[in-house]
């Protein structure tokens, strides 16, 4: 079994050679989202995808060879991030999970006293049903 230097090299390697058999055409049509699709230049290299990243020779050709298309004007040219930009707004947890449980608490009040007001309607009808009941067992017959 290869170690993992030697299995290092052989995908950069099959990187090398895949890249020297590729086109410009054949590289715009790997084109997603202004860069080569890494899920296909790892499928035609034949190693995993995870390579791209984990191995740094591997990882510095890739960008390299992107570099390069981007000046042949292959790719489009790289987005910059405007530095000084606000990071994203991100919810504060507390909050969030305050206004859930109060509208779990609003929800569970209405349920609950929609089941009081049934409890005290079906004691009622039990009541008028015990008086029935006990009419019978004293008399044996129904009371009009």
């Amino acid at each position: 079994m290869a170690s993992g230097r030697q299995v290092a090299e052989e995908n950069v390697q099959a990187f090398a050679a895949w890249q020297a058999s590729k086109s410009d055409e054949d590289f715009r049509s790997l084109v997603h989202r202004g860069q080569l699709s890494r899920k296909e230049v790892a499928t035609e290299c034949g190693f995993a995808k995870s390579v791209l990243d984990q191995n740094p020779r591997v990882k510095k050709a890739l960008s390299d060879l992107e570099d390069a298309l981007r000046q042949r004007g292959v790719l489009p040219p790289a987005v910059e991030k405007p530095v000084g930009e606000a990071a994203p707004l991100t919810r504060e947890p507390g909050k969030l999970r305050g206004v859930l449980d109060a509208e779990r608490l609003r929800r569970l009040e209405t349920e609950n006293a929609g089941l009081k007001a049934e409890v005290a309607e079906l004691k009622r009808a039990l009541e008028k049903h015990a008086t029935l009941s006990e009419a019978l067992a004293l008399t044996g017959r129904l009371p009009r």
